[in-house]
């Protein structure tokens, strides 16, 4: 396994206040890649009107969140697979699954190689390669699959790199999988800030393969990380009743569920979250295409990975100075494949947006 070094994750606050001694409720988190609207008006003002539901037990089998899940999301119901955020699901499917060997992405979460290990597996990495801005070769990855293999894990977009791989792509993958009796795991935490998520989302191939899980949460997209709300959708019933088997009950308490079936019809909110993310991601991306001090690569999710070309600035330096500023982005030297000219951060509100790259410009084009 390869050995992370320690790092600041989004949710690291409390550390960052001990450390740089800047109060917690100060800093601007570009690193946890959460929504910058927040949740939704409707969702406070409902939740705190049903407060009282935390003295009954919610419903078992959650039944009115998994229809709503499934008329979010365009599938049936009974492949909705419900948890206590989608790393509860992760870890549930590799306690399934127990993977002997699996292949994920370098760089990506490594989540994935750590449940994995824990279940007593082995990874192994593709390298997603700089030179073609991350993104993958399908046909150079389906070449690297083989029997010797019984789990592949993609993050869809992909966190660090925000490269996605289409829907057209993803079949031949599974297609060359189900030849090896390779199951997949797709993570698609990031999916709904895609420009156009009908064209990554894997849930529709859910129909046609057995060898195929997705997951998903409201964390990102709809701002809930404290929730722990998730979601899994696979056409695979007999994996869903071995992990309903292993499953503890009620493990998604009662203002969970009511906020679950909340978000998920809510198309204002979510109309608003697209219309911003898209707006600034490209705003952002032009402006940071324009400098020869980084390389930008195109993003797909609602964050985005730079490389810092500027001689003697490394990706320490830089979040160094970002941090004294109340401004909290992601040192990506830790992730496999990647070393300390590489930052990412996600996109944020307008006013803060200009802020970050104000701080940019300071350390990476004035002289």
């Amino acid at each position: 396994m390869i050995k992370h070094k320690d790092h600041f994750h989004g949710s690291d606050l409390e550390a960052i206040e001990q450390i740089y001694h800047i109060k917690k409720e100060d800093i601007v988190s570009f690193s946890a890649n959460v929504n910058p609207l927040g949740i939704s008006y409707q969702l406070r003002s409902t939740l705190a009107e049903n407060l009282d539901a935390i003295t009954t037990y919610p419903d078992r089998e959650y039944t009115a969140l998994r229809n709503c899940i499934a008329a979010y999301a365009n599938t049936q119901p009974e492949n909705i697979i419900v948890g206590n955020g989608s790393t509860e699901l992760i870890s549930l499917f590799i306690q399934t699954r127990h993977p002997k060997k699996a292949l994920i992405l370098g760089p990506t979460y490594s989540e994935y190689e750590r449940e994995i290990s824990l279940g007593g597996g082995t990874t192994l990495y593709y390298p997603l390669k700089e030179e073609h801005g991350f993104a993958m070769d399908t046909e150079d990855f389906c070449n690297h699959l083989s029997d010797q293999l019984d789990l592949l894990v993609l993050c869809n977009p992909n966190n660090p790199t925000s490269t996605a791989i289409t829907c057209g792509q993803m079949r031949h993958i599974l297609d060359t999988c189900m030849q090896y009796g390779i199951f997949v795991m797709v993570d698609e935490t990031y999916v709904e800030f895609a420009p156009q998520e009908a064209e990554i989302t894997c849930v529709p191939l859910t129909h046609y393969y057995t060898n195929l899980i997705i997951l998903r949460g409201t964390s990102k997209f709809f701002a809930a990380p404290g929730l722990r709300l998730g979601y899994a959708v696979t056409g695979n019933q007999d994996l869903i009743k071995s992990i309903n088997t292993r499953k503890n009950p009620w493990t998604i308490n009662s203002l969970a569920e009511i906020a679950g079936r909340l978000m998920f019809p809510d198309d204002e909110y979510i109309q608003m979250t697209r219309e911003l993310i898209t707006s600034e991601r490209n705003r952002i991306y032009s402006e940071l295409s324009s400098w020869d001090s980084v390389t930008v690569y195109e993003p797909t999710a609602n964050f985005i990975l730079v490389k810092i070309n500027k001689p003697d600035v490394t990706s320490q330096d830089l979040f160094d100075y970002c941090i004294r500023k109340g401004l909290m982005i992601r040192d990506c030297s830790t992730f496999p494949f990647l070393d300390d000219r590489f930052v990412r951060f996600c996109i944020m509100m307008p006013e803060q947006n200009d802020r970050l790259l104000d701080a940019f410009k300071d350390v990476l084009v004035k002289e």
